[in-house]
């Protein structure tokens, strides 16, 4: 084997330095560049959990609020309100409401319908404590020689008058529900289903 001279051993050891320098600068730069994409990475997840948490609270519910109300109407609330918040979405009870009647602290549900009753209407405890009574006519609830309270009659009551049938008893209910009540007698000829003819036969039976 021949001697290695001195400039060759030289040599030798520089290009192995040159080896050592390189693979140290090659590892250094390695994890940095490795490390750099994981942050692109976890950006879509965190994302995507915001989309998810604005989609499960955007419910809502479409409530119809009618009766002695200030403003009925039909009005969109979130779906955890109380029916007390759609009462006062509809501008509050008017002095002639009877809010005993009303659940208040019930959850509102998408397509109903809050009827705040009149005082003294059918269905409120003023009304029941009367009790019915039956009269020479045959109509429950008016004394002998008295006129049904149109604001206070049940639909069972209505429909003993003459030309009263079921359905027509359910529509002045309703109107009385969805106006606060009836100012006048003849303020019945503005329910669906009742004309001149039947006005004139049931105004002498009615009151108000």
């Amino acid at each position: 084997m021949p001697a290695i001279s001195r400039p060759q051993l030289a040599v030798y050891a520089a290009a192995a330095v040159a080896i050592l320098l390189l693979g140290a600068r090659y590892l250094a730069s390695a994890p940095a560049g490795a490390g750099a994409g994981k942050p692109e990475r976890a950006a879509p997840r965190s994302t995507a959990g915001t989309v998810r948490v604005e989609a499960a609270g955007g419910d809502t519910a479409v409530v119809q609020v009618a009766g002695a109300v200030r403003r009925p109407g039909v009005y969109r609330l979130r779906a955890d309100r109380r029916v007390d918040d759609a009462v006062r979405e509809a501008g509050g009870a008017t002095p002639r409401a009877d809010l005993a009647g009303v659940n208040l602290a019930a959850k509102v549900s998408d397509g109903q319908q809050v009827v705040v009753p009149v005082a003294g209407a059918a269905g409120t405890a003023g009304s029941a404590s009367a009790g019915p009574a039956a009269g020479a006519s045959g109509a429950p609830g008016a004394a002998p020689g008295q006129k049904l309270n149109l604001n206070a009659a049940t639909p069972d009551q209505l429909d003993q008058l003459d030309g009263v049938g079921p359905a027509t008893a359910q529509k002045i209910v309703a109107y009385r529900q969805a106006h606060g009540g009836f100012r006048s007698v003849t303020e019945l000829d503005q329910v669906p289903g009742i004309g001149e003819k039947k006005l004139a036969a049931l105004k002498d039976r009615v009151r108000v």
